[in-house]
């Protein structure tokens, strides 16, 4: 079980904060999603975890080692960037694999070369001269295959298409179910993903905003659903983030606890209650207004 400090993290960059004294602690080797809208911190946050780049102020420990140009501490992480604006090396997919073999202790090669057939990467072909998905695809391999005990996913699975997507998060919890580990996933995709998470992490701002458990994040709102009618009288005075209607019926996604009486209610009119969906609950947050 490897555990992450973060204590008064601050990140400046030409006089302006990308991060903004953020602490928080990450242990029990469980999925965690950091949720942010774009310019929040993430990318900066999660290089600085990985010992990519040294911050302003502030401490950045893995099992009280501190992070930056710390062998020890960097060889327990591995962050897989997205791909789009990065260079690819003029190197074949299987050389690849095997430098990133000699380089991490973990390293599972068998695992890798089931990844890569399963998302039909050419091992021949040079990295640059793959696809965008495919790219992503190695991406992902590399990050489950390394079995680091903190493994980070910035985004870099968005190339892949759909199918692929599904496939990797089917593969990311399976494997992580086998051999556990932190795993940190920055995404925007969060009706996707948001499942897999146990953990939350929300920057907003180049602060953080909330870290909570997933479960008990998903309980702090409700949805509400029945004939519309009875569906509005029921959350009138509520803070209603959003609502779908289809015929005769409506959803509403209310913002704040219920208690016993308020749910006895919704019980006795026929309305059914639902755990809020994440996404909902971000966008409610980072909006902007008053909370």
């Amino acid at each position: 079980m490897t555990d992450i400090e973060v204590t008064g993290l601050s990140k400046r960059f030409d006089k302006v904060d990308a991060l903004n004294d953020v602490s928080f602690s990450l242990s029990g080797n469980k999925i965690c999603g950091l949720l942010g809208r774009n310019g929040a911190g993430k990318t900066t946050l999660l290089s600085i975890l990985a010992g990519y780049e040294r911050q302003t102020a502030g401490t950045v420990r893995i099992d009280g080692e501190p992070v930056f140009e710390n062998a020890a501490a960097t060889a327990k992480t591995c962050l897989v960037r997205g791909t789009g604006d990065q260079a690819s090396p003029a190197v074949a997919v299987r050389d690849l694999l095997k430098f990133a073999e000699s380089l991490r202790p973990n390293w599972d090669a068998e695992y890798a070369a089931m990844l890569i057939d399963r998302f039909a990467v050419p091992r021949g072909k040079q990295v640059k001269a793959l696809s965008h998905g495919k790219r992503c695809a190695l991406g992902v391999t590399m990050g489950l295959a390394s079995r680091a005990p903190v493994t980070i996913f910035d985004e870099s699975y968005l190339g892949l298409d759909a199918p692929s997507r599904y496939a990797f998060y089917d593969t990311l919890l399976a494997d992580v179910l086998e051999h556990p580990r932190t795993v940190i996933i920055s995404t925007h995709l969060i009706e996707e993903v948001g499942t897999l998470f146990e953990d939350v992490l929300i920057l907003d701002e180049s602060r953080l905003l909330l870290h909570e458990e997933a479960e008990t994040l998903r309980g702090s709102g409700s949805a509400v659903t029945g004939e519309a009618a009875l569906v509005d009288s029921f959350t009138l005075g509520l803070t209603v983030l959003g609502e779908k209607s289809l015929g005769r019926t409506k959803s509403a996604m209310v913002y704040g606890p219920l208690d016993e009486r308020r749910r006895a209610q919704a019980r006795e009119i026929g309305l059914d209650l639902d755990p809020i969906a994440l996404q909902d609950l971000f966008v409610h947050l980072t909006s902007g207004e008053p909370r």
